[in-house]
């Protein structure tokens, strides 16, 4: 028996590599393919959004103008008074639901027996109240006492004074507070004096 290898090269098995080969070869190709469907995909939709981009482009722009031109239109003056009008409507309304009787009520727990409350006059102005009062003591002390008493409630803020005269044993002041009663408040209870 012959022991020797005749063959000039060794035998390799080529059907391993052609196949590996065949299996890379259509990955390649189905995933160049799904590339080419997903860019055809996108292309169309890139140019739907730009159609929709150019119709709301050209919408804004006939809006603009017909915005421009309602504005050119309007008299300045007229609108002036319009709003003017609206200013006041809105200060009668804040006037008209403005509780006079929380706010006694209020003064009223709090005014210590020395002092005399001599004018009560609510200020509307955007959306702010403010209470002007004129008070009549025998003491500077008295008045301190009330105005510690009115910040505690917490309804009354920005407290100033002004125009402090002396006329005989009684000090007359004037005050100026911020009004902000809380909704839904009840009476407070009285303060001992």
């Amino acid at each position: 028996m012959l022991r020797t290898n005749l063959s000039t090269r060794p035998f390799y098995n080529e059907r391993a590599i052609h196949g590996i080969a065949l299996f890379v070869a259509v990955l390649v190709i189905s995933v160049a393919a799904w590339q080419a469907v997903r860019i055809v995909q996108l292309s169309h939709y890139k140019t739907e959004l730009n159609t929709a981009i150019e119709k709301h482009r050209s919408e804004t722009a006939l809006r603009e103008r017909d915005a421009a031109k309602i504005r050119s239109g309007i008299d300045q003056k007229e609108l002036a008074r319009v709003a003017k009008q609206a200013k006041e409507a809105n200060e009668l309304i804040e006037q008209r639901t403005f509780s006079w009787t929380e706010l006694f009520n209020l003064l009223e727990a709090t005014l210590p027996d020395d002092v005399m409350l001599t004018a009560v006059r609510p200020d509307f102005k955007e959306g702010v109240t403010q209470i002007n009062l004129e008070l009549q003591s025998k003491s500077n002390e008295d008045i301190e006492a009330f105005w510690e008493r009115l910040e505690k409630t917490g309804a009354f803020h920005d407290v100033t004074w002004s125009n402090v005269t002396v006329v005989g044993d009684l000090d007359n002041m004037q005050m100026r507070a911020v009004y902000t009663p809380k909704q839904g408040t009840t009476r407070p209870a009285a303060v001992k004096k």
